[in-house]
């Protein structure tokens, strides 16, 4: 199948609408609101249990709630669900809704590393359900990415990720790249060598940054800090991006846990602000 680099150099910077529900408890109405108060173009908006979007709910739901955020001028270019698999319950309904809502990128769920020994046999079984969801994109019309995460996960790896998708066009099928979780397993060049081999793959991109701090046993462990403090160069990655010709989605995550809502939005705002810097400054 083939695969074809990107043209235009326009990217839609976007929030990640979970920490909105989950630290603030906002409505939709709410979040869209305070979204648009921070000078975001649009939303990433979750459909999944927890989400804002209830999986069982998304032939009706999710229009609702694009509708809503479109009220408020902000764009919905992609959805955040859990599905793993073609055939599991809901997602045929959710892959049709969000064709027929116009939103074009659906983020998938992930799949554990279930341990030393297992990961051939486990990759196989991904390539399977990697099948059966490229058959469902091109049923409707839609754009579904694998998202890089750092940790316990197969998609951890960015090499792994780039050969497993070798076989999909990624007009149907294409990475979600994630510089933070990339930097937190590849921190010296690997995260640079993924984003080199998934160019033509890369459909979204996810903003986050990491830093390494010692726990109180001495462990090390990786928190999220804002984006100017982290382990990424993000102005190499825009560059990059740049380069790239990218002109998907960029989700910035906000993922503040230890903040109030007050808090967060301060933070997030400050984040956004500083991407635009960079966009702004080439």
């Amino acid at each position: 199948m083939s695969s074809v680099l990107f043209t235009v150099h326009t990217m839609q910077l976007i929030m990640f609408t979970k920490m909105l529900k989950n630290i603030g408890n906002l409505t939709l109405e709410q979040a869209g609101d305070r979204m648009v108060e921070m000078g975001f173009d649009g939303a990433d908006l979750t459909v999944r249990e927890g989400g804002y979007v209830p999986p069982a709910d998304a032939t009706k739901g999710l229009p609702d709630a694009v509708d809503t955020l479109k009220s408020r001028g902000l764009c919905v270019p992609m959805i955040t669900t859990s599905i793993t698999d073609a055939n599991e319950p809901n997602a045929r309904d959710v892959f049709r809704a969000a064709s027929d809502c116009g939103v074009k990128y659906i983020k998938l769920g992930y799949w554990d590393y279930g341990g030393f020994g297992e990961a051939r046999e486990q990759i196989r079984a991904m390539q399977d359900d990697l099948n059966g969801i490229y058959k469902l994109c091109e049923d409707h019309d839609v754009n579904a990415a694998v998202h890089i995460h750092s940790g316990n996960y197969l998609s951890s790896s960015a090499v792994l990720l780039w050969t497993l998708l070798q076989d999909f066009d990624p007009t149907h099928l294409g990475a979600y790249i994630d510089p933070g979780h990339m930097a937190v397993e590849g921190g010296l060049t690997g995260w640079r060598m993924g984003m080199d081999l998934l160019r033509e793959n890369t459909r979204i991109v996810a903003v986050k940054d990491f830093g390494w701090h010692k726990g109180v046993h001495k462990d090390w462990r990786v928190e999220i800090v804002p984006l100017s403090e982290g382990l990424v160069p993000w102005v190499e990655v825009f560059r990059y991006l740049r380069t790239m010709g990218f002109d998907g989605p960029v989700s910035l995550h906000s993922e503040y846990e230890h903040l109030k809502l007050s808090e967060l939005l301060h933070q997030t705002k400050r984040d956004l602000e500083y991407v635009r810097d960079i966009l702004r400054n080439p």
